[in-house]
């Protein structure tokens, strides 16, 4: 049987976020890239697999599934050794999906709100309303993580390999976290995270497209 197949946008937070999970888990996956900004998701191709046309996107053995945090969770249940990544006990396994959520919800959208017109609408400053939105939820990210060394936990899931490529992107743009020490201490052991480094160069590629775009 063939590996699963994810069709894949380094330069996407969420697309790095499934195959940072794949990486973890140590499932043997194939991977396509799909450009975005060649709208390489708008081929017929792409479009009889995902009609919704986004990354990432998993084909295992003709099963399609979109959304990184459903892919990664699929992953995890399918192809992990052991359930470290995506515990099965009920209580750790809720801990997880809330962050998962909050990530999905919560704090890649912000991110993207400030990103993505940046990127694709003109805008060449960050909003102070959004400035701000996305600071208040960075303290609800630093607040988890004062008690733990992980976002879900005393060990590395699928949690942290979302959230990581979040705040990746926050990094490569040059975000002040200097009030979150907190978040600053978890990113560096996330460095220990199998895929990191690959994460890092998709980071900068986003990183530094929206740069070129902010007024200095």
């Amino acid at each position: 049987m063939a590996p699963p197949k994810l069709y894949h946008e380094p330069r996407s937070g969420p697309s790095r976020g499934a195959l940072l999970a794949a990486r973890a888990i140590g499932v043997p996956i194939e991977v396509e890239k799909v450009d975005l900004m060649k709208k390489e998701q708008l081929k017929e191709s792409f479009l009889k697999i995902n009609p919704q046309h986004c990354v990432p996107t998993l084909d295992d053995d003709g099963f399609i599934l979109w959304e990184s945090r459903a892919i990664a969770c699929y992953l995890a249940d399918k192809f992990a050794k052991d359930d470290q990544w995506y515990p099965k006990d009920l209580q750790r396994r809720a801990l997880v999906n809330q962050r998962l959520y909050f990530d999905g919800s919560n704090l890649y959208v912000k991110i993207r709100a400030i990103c993505h017109p940046i990127l694709f609408l003109g805008e060449t400053e960050i909003k102070p309303f959004l400035r701000d939105d996305l600071n208040n939820t960075l303290k609800f990210l630093d607040g988890f993580l004062s008690s733990t060394k992980w976002v879900a936990g005393d060990n590395a899931t699928i949690a942290d390999t979302s959230i990581c490529s979040s705040v990746s992107n926050l990094f490569a743009i040059g975000w002040d976290l200097t009030n979150y020490p907190n978040i600053q201490r978890w990113y560096k052991n996330c460095a220990s995270l199998p895929g990191f480094d690959e994460n890092q160069e998709g980071a900068k590629q986003f990183g530094d497209a929206v740069k070129k775009n902010l007024k200095q």
